[in-house]
């Protein structure tokens, strides 16, 4: 079994998503996180790369499911097989944390654990990483703390933090949590100038999350903290029965936003984006001056604002504006860019069509 290094902190990646708004490229056994939009190195690979200046390897857990297992193990060597633990069902956000929780707590009384999603762009690594170092502080020290990203636009699909007005530099007291806003409340929040987006990226000593789980969800604490020593000989079957017993919670709804002690990092241009959809790699991406975004071979002529991607397949575009293009051996993706947040729909209609080769 592994075993902490001594510096206590700790770091579990989030990865059990599907991805459906990249079919068809993303698939159950190849989803978004493992795949390399950016460069050679996966998202996964990239958020563990910014992880290891503050939190070693060994020290880094990854829940995710049993089609994507097998190939974050091969991605990521530096992280202790063991370490990357496939959840038996889906249960949201708050089961998986509490889960890593437990496991840590058991190994390292003290340990202090940072959440992170395995799917984000972060174009400024550096500046991310000194972001890290007072949340693990403030949360050494008893808060849960959220980090705040500053809005670059009225986003309509994130949830907000409200900061205190004029709150000084450092972790405060959040005011409270908003919901997606409609477009007209979300300008309102930017023009404020005291609401962030929250994105999904939570610190606090494994103690603490536990204690909260029991306060606030005693049902899903009880059944998780019933398991056996990880590792042990009955840790996998035990799991396997308890964990679908767990409610389909949000650690947002079942902790965040009813615990007392919650503070709120602000971070300021930090390059964070969730690449949320298609057409938000296509914004990420160098573009050429009419605003194509290829990759692969392509003749282009009259067209504007398209993006590409159909590996070495020559795609000759004529007279066409605002499309996302996506080939694989087995499926083609034509949509406008204005549509991309809807072809996780598509998905939809191939699960109800029984269409199973193509998910």
């Amino acid at each position: 079994m592994p075993q902490h290094s001594g510096s206590h902190l700790y770091g579990l990646i989030l990865a059990g998503g599907r991805g459906t708004r990249f079919w068809p490229r993303s698939r159950r056994a190849n989803a978004k996180q493992v795949l390399n939009f950016f460069g050679e190195r996966s998202l996964i690979q990239q958020t563990v790369d910014r992880l290891k200046a503050v939190i070693p390897p060994e020290q880094i857990w990854v829940l995710t499911n049993d089609h994507l297992r097998a190939e974050i193990v091969k991605q990521l060597p530096e992280v202790p097989k063991v370490q990357i633990i496939a959840e038996p069902a889906q249960r949201n956000t708050a089961p998986a944390i509490t889960l890593a929780a437990e496991i840590i707590q058991a190994q390292d009384k003290d340990a202090v654990m940072g959440v992170f999603p395995s799917d984000h762009v972060i174009g400024k690594p550096r500046e991310y990483s000194k972001l890290l170092r007072p949340a693990f502080k403030s949360a050494r020290q008893g808060s849960i703390v959220v980090l705040g990203i500053a809005p670059r636009w009225a986003e309509t699909g994130y949830g907000y933090i409200e900061f205190p007005k004029n709150a000084p530099a450092g972790a405060v007291p959040i005011t409270r949590f908003r919901e997606k806003p409609d477009a007209k409340t979300a300008a309102k929040f930017v023009a404020a100038g005291n609401f962030y987006w929250n994105a999904g990226m939570f610190f606090f000593r494994t103690s603490v999350l536990l204690d909260a789980m029991r306060t606030f969800q005693p049902k899903t604490a009880g059944l998780l903290a019933s398991l056996p020593k990880f590792g042990s000989r009955g840790f996998s079957s035990k799991l396997q029965e308890t964990f679908p017993q767990c409610e389909n919670i949000s650690i947002d709804y079942a902790v965040l936003e009813r615990a007392k002690n919650v503070v709120g990092l602000a971070a300021g241009d930090i390059g964070w984006n969730d690449v949320g959809s298609w057409n938000a790699v296509h914004e990420l991406h160098q573009r050429d001056p009419r605003g194509n975004n290829v990759r692969g071979l392509t003749l282009i002529e009259d067209s504007d604002g398209n993006y590409v991607d159909a590996g070495g397949k020559l795609v000759a575009l004529l007279g066409v504006k605002d499309l996302i293009i996506v080939d694989t051996p087995d499926a083609l993706l034509i949509a406008g860019r204005s549509r991309a947040q809807e072809v996780g729909d598509l998905v939809k209609r191939l699960e109800k069509e029984g269409r199973h080769h193509l998910l």
